[in-house]
């Protein structure tokens, strides 16, 4: 089965989520951007989200997870939780 590990970052908007992809995009350690910014309780670990295979997150998560290019930062990508920034870190099929 298909694993991945990601980390992420959440806000409550679009605009702020562009901000901080624009910020690590220019160069700010995603971690970093993480732990200051992101409300998901992954932030203490830098928006470390573990491995997990699909199913595991919301459909949202898994279109982005298993199908974008790794370390690179992807979205803002929409949920009912509000906006992410995702990272691919690893994948196997």
């Amino acid at each position: 089965m298909a694993k991945a590990t990601a980390r992420h970052i959440l806000v409550d908007s679009e605009e702020t989520c562009l901000e901080l992809k624009n910020k690590i995009e220019q160069g700010a350690d995603f971690a970093d951007v993480a732990k200051k910014n992101s409300s998901c309780p992954s932030s203490n670990q830098g928006g470390d989200l573990g491995e997990f295979s699909p199913g595991m997150m919301v459909p949202e998560f898994d279109e982005v997870v298993f199908s974008a290019p790794m370390n690179t930062v992807q979205g803002p990508v929409k949920t009912q939780f509000g906006y992410h920034l995702l990272e691919v870190t690893s994948r196997s099929e």
